[in-house]
């Protein structure tokens, strides 16, 4: 729904490659899906706006899920 959008941008920050691969979607349905309940948690504000959605997530790494963090630091975030 209007969470998955924001998950798509902060994947895509680190997958820069993965924008020639062409596609809908960037980073897989797991990363997206390891992201989606923080997003709604702490930054259910910015959810329209992907940018805001990412730097939200980022000012919140401490408290992210386990899953989450690791998507960031997988794509050197």
């Amino acid at each position: 729904m209007s969470r998955l959008p924001f998950v798509v941008l902060v994947l895509s920050a680190g997958l820069c490659s993965a924008s020639a691969q062409g596609g809908g979607h960037l980073g897989t349905p797991q990363e997206q899906q390891a992201c989606s309940p923080d997003a709604s948690r702490f930054c259910r504000k910015q959810l329209n706006d992907d940018m805001a959605v990412q730097q939200c997530l980022q000012q919140h790494r401490a408290k992210l899920s386990r899953p989450c963090k690791k998507v960031f630091e997988s794509h050197g975030m």
